[in-house]
């Protein structure tokens, strides 16, 4: 499917950080059997049928008139024999490919018109151990829902996997596996066996192998769906506006039919068995562009059930973020060895999980990156992690998961299915939030220091520790042995290091208070439900208050301007002010000022582009004044930081090295330098670009942009208490510093090229192609025009799907993108692109100019342009109840200087959109004069082997 996640266990390098705690992330002590485990939410409904199938059902409200429904199996890659490998995945393909009631292809055809999108609604993955189905559906119309249930029913055991249908799948599935090739796919089958600890899921990588996909007997995939598409494997997960006392009957009348296979075949229970002992592995490839190194502490994964398991996993978050923190403060030195360094928790398949430190290094600087990321291991193993760390972390966990409670009643269903979801596959607690926050106040008391520590120890203890390390193959020879890697770290962890020293100010945010302004004027949008505000010093204040969550509160300003104004002189410096942000404000370092906003839920940007300069912002209720104060902060009183500014230099022109060993960074450096019409501003930064930024320029300019506030809007959405806002306005809005320049931005004359250009870029070694074709011109941009361009859009994406994937068999995802600007130029863009065998690039071109030309001919299928309405106005149905939307929307509105009521036409101008309509629209600005194609190639004619 379209944008599916296939889980190849790419955990490999990555360390992400457990800043929230959620059920379902992390695996830690071992649950004792007698003690009480955590109940499941109490809103869920479960239940087991006769013939072994689970159900979990939910009412939810969170978007109204939706339901979400997951099939869960218990089925993945690893139950594959050795002629099946790949199948578990082709078997998800297939389900998609014809049912008992949705023969061959109806079944995308059939929720198409219902408004579910192919791959952004309608999807799947497959992974070692499971494979899911997901279909979000309208929960308003009885037949939709009947026949999301028949969908359902289908997919667990009644696909009708015809030969033909097989054969045709065959190509979409290896067009799938294409698009995944490179650098990290090669290198991955060989640090996979070592991470894996060479158990069958080595061998059993979800994508499977071109022998298999190619030759398979089509009875060979029909035996796997039946040994294991069967009841006792599977559950149903539903969460929705439903009635739960009718969707129970309805899936017990529905599918107590399943049967389990006679004879049942066992469901064999695979692990990774820990070895004991130390591994290393070395990996280099021609396209890889960086030195990465990955420390993995692996032990046993354990099921979070009980409360002493939930106690355990705050704590190891405790020391996962006291970590990262000291980690970020190394990396904003002056010169520091590496571009980016982490740690986290990495889960494994088979029953393990790891704690691991993960390093990207600048170029020659392995040992030194690994040595100063490793040191703050062994400085936390010797002195543990700080009191004033350990109650910081426990003051931002529980500020968070009060923060959840506060919103259970708003909870999207599809985060509540991922939970349930979890639960099922993996037996992990699926509590509801005001549980997990009950729960954490009362285990908090025993995170302490000595508990953390202890738990420190357990988590680094250097048994069963993996380590990798993957490289550019110019540097193999600099590489080290493994004697060599376990000197540096026997060395560090000898040095006479000294306890770690947490710098925390406690002066107030702003070295000078704001002298408020007032408000002087006040009108109201009774349609839109808006209040706007007119300040003292010229700001409008735009005010949506909505109860779509129950505690949040979304920040927008913008003003007009931009580095347009700057000189070219400072363009370079200009372009470069975002890096103010990692300098602090006011009285407060960034290190300062990250520890100062632990225990509140704010956040908080300020972009500077070419035409406006910009920040955005979002929190709490009781933390919208600290927001506020942080915003005050950053426009009146930024900060200068030689250390920080060398530091982000640094790891800017690291970042950069060796991408021209990147076929895909090639080929995007073209598609810029083509459609940006070779203007430096447009233009990825190079090297050069960045030796011309000065941090006093960029200061400069960046005081120079916040100087005025009088030329901003701000925008305000979410449940806010407008008495309560009100004061906050005068004081930190109204209080900024007005120049009353009036300025606009400078027009520096740019568009798209207008013109026909062909270019091919020959890079990488794979048999692969990527296409990138383009339609560019003049646009008069209004509010009809954009919905007949979108219209457009769809209908083509629609036939792009049918003809390139369906019909020729030759992509997997074909992706088609269109839309127009205003505000930075009225023109439009209207791309297609896709990944395909390079022997097809002009057969597929051809097959995609074919299919415009016929929509210029008007041979339009009516079914796809009523897809295209009912779609987008479910859609918006969902969108309307989001605090999100009304931002976006209110912000383009605003910077366009359209109605603010244009939503209020929406369903008239999608019901307005006909087949002539489009048609006119291929026409005009699906002009061959006017099309650019890009294609990536590899360096060799020759297509590459395979290795499988």
């Amino acid at each position: 499917m379209q944008n599916k996640i296939i889980t190849y266990c790419t955990a490999a390098l990555s360390t992400a950080l457990l800043a929230i705690p959620a059920f379902g992330q992390q695996h830690p002590a071992s649950p004792d059997d007698k003690a009480p485990l955590i109940p499941l939410d109490p809103a869920v409904r479960t239940g087991k049928l006769a013939n072994g199938f689970t159900y979990y059902i939910r009412h939810n409200e969170e978007p109204q008139h939706r339901v979400v429904m997951y099939l869960a199996n218990k089925v993945g890659s690893i139950l594959e024999e050795d002629d099946q490998r790949g199948l578990a995945h082709f078997m998800e393909h297939m389900n998609f490919n014809g049912t008992t009631h949705f023969p061959k292809n109806q079944l995308v055809n059939y929720l198409q018109k219902a408004g579910v999108r192919f791959g952004a609604d309608l999807n799947a993955y497959t992974s070692f151990d499971e494979t899911v189905f997901q279909l979000p559906l309208p929960a308003d119309s009885m037949e939709t829902l009947a026949g999301g249930f028949q969908v359902m029913h289908d997919w667990a055991q009644a696909a009708t996997l015809e030969t033909s249908e097989i054969d045709a799948e065959r190509g979409v599935v290896l067009e799938e596996k294409r698009l995944g090739k490179g650098a990290n796919e090669r290198m991955s089958r060989l640090y996979f066996p070592m991470l894996l600890n060479h158990s069958r899921y080595a061998d059993r990588l979800p994508i499977g192998t071109d022998t298999v996909l190619l030759h398979f007997n089509p009875g060979t995939l029909r035996r796997f769906h039946h040994d294991w598409y069967r009841p006792d494997l599977q559950a149903l997960i539903i969460v929705g506006d439903i009635d739960v006392n009718k969707t129970e009957k309805t899936i017990k009348d529905l599918f107590s039919d399943l049967k389990n296979p006679v004879p049942e075949k066992p469901r064999p229970a695979y692990s990774i068995r820990l070895k004991d002992q130390n591994q290393y592995l070395v990996v280099t490839d021609k396209e890889q562009p960086y030195t990465q190194a990955a420390l993995y502490f692996k032990r046993k994964a354990e099921i979070l059930r009980t409360p002493a398991d939930y106690t355990s996993y705050l704590g190891q978050t405790v020391i996962i973020r006291a970590l990262r923190e000291r980690l970020i403060e190394i990396g904003q030195r002056d010169n520091p060895p590496f571009i980016s360094a982490g740690v986290g928790n990495t889960d494994f398949p088979g029953g393990i999980e790891a704690f691991s430190l993960s390093v990207t290094t600048r170029p020659g600087q392995l040992q030194q990156g690994i040595v100063t990321a490793y040191r703050e291991i062994q400085r936390a193993r010797r002195f543990g992690i700080t009191a004033t760390e350990v109650e910081r972390a426990k003051k931002f966990l529980l500020n968070t998961l009060e923060s959840a409670a506060h919103e259970q009643n708003k909870i999207a269903s599809d985060q509540l299915v991922k939970q349930y979801l979890a639960n099922f596959l993996k037996e992990q607690a699926a509590p509801d939030a005001a549980y997990e926050y009950r729960l954490a106040q009362q285990v908090m008391g025993e995170i302490d220091v000595t508990a953390i520590n202890k738990e420190m120890q357990r988590l680094t203890e250097p048994v069963n520790r993996d380590v990798l390390i993957m490289a550019p193959e110019k540097e193999k020879d600099s590489l080290p042995t493994q004697q060599e890697f376990e000197r540096w770290l026997k060395q560090t962890s000898r040095e006479n290091l000294s306890p770690y020293k947490d710098d925390i100010s406690k002066l107030p945010l702003l070295k000078q208070t704001p002298q408020p302004g007032k408000i002087i004027g006040r009108k109201e949008d009774a349609r839109l439900g808006v209040i706007i505000y007119q300040l003292s010093n010229g700001i409008e204040v735009y005010v949506k208050p909505t109860d779509y969550k129950n505690d949040e509160v979304n920040m927008q300003a913008y003003a007009l301007g931009g580095y347009s104004r700057c000189p070219d002189s400072l363009f370079y410096s200009s372009r470069a002010t975002g890096m103010e942000m990692e300098f602090g404000a006011g009285n407060y370092t960034p290190g300062q000022l990250r520890k100062y906003n632990a225990d509140k839920k704010l956040g908080l940007i300020v972009t500077i582009d070419e035409r406006t300069q910009h920040l955005a912002g979002q929190s709490t209720n009781k933390d919208m004044e600290a927001m506020l104060e942080e915003m005050f902060a950053y426009m009146t009183e930024p900060r200068k930081d030689t250390a920080v500014f060398h530091a982000s230099i640094a790891k800017r022109k690291a970042a950069l090295t060796n991408l021209e060993n990147s076929p895909a960074s090639v080929f995007q450096d073209t598609i810029l330098a083509v459609m940006g019409n070779h203007d430096p501003r447009r233009m990825r930064e190079t090297v050069a670009d960045i030796n011309k930024i000065r941090l006093d320029q960029l200061y400069d300019v960046y005081r120079d942009r916040m100087a005025d506030a009088s030329g901003f809007k701000f925008l305000f959405v979410g449940s806010i208490d407008t008495l309560t806002l009100k004061p906050l306005l005068e004081k930190y809005v109204a209080g900024l510093p007005a120049l009353y320049r009036h300025e606009t931005y400078n027009d520096l004359g740019y568009h798209p090229p207008y013109e026909n250009i062909s270019r091919i870029v020959r890079k990488g070694i794979e048999p692969q192609a990527k296409v990138f074709l383009n339609f560019t011109g003049p646009f008069p941009n209004n509010y009809t025009n954009n919905f007949k361009l979108e219209a457009l859009r769809q209908v083509l994406l629609i036939r792009m799907i049918e003809r390139l994937r369906e019909e020729e068999g030759g992509v997997y995802t074909p992706q088609v993108l269109a839309g127009a600007g205003k505000l930075y130029g009225e023109y439009y863009n209207a791309q297609i692109s896709f990944g395909c065998a390079p022997e097809n690039v002009d057969k597929l071109v051809a097959a995609t100019l074919d299919e415009i030309d016929k929509i210029k001919k008007g041979q339009i299928d009516s079914v796809n342009l009523e897809k295209f309405k009912v779609t987008a106005l479910r859609s918006q149905e969902v969108n309307e109840q989001s605090n999100s939307y009304w931002q976006t929307y209110l912000q383009a509105r605003l910077q366009n200087n359209e109605n603010l009521d244009e939503v209020l036409q929406y369903r008239a101008a999608i019901n307005a959109v006909t087949l002539q309509d489009i048609q006119e629209m291929a026409i005009k600005y699906l002009d061959e004069k006017r099309f650019i194609k890009i294609i990536l190639l590899p360096e060799n004619k020759a297509p590459a082997k395979s290795n499988n």
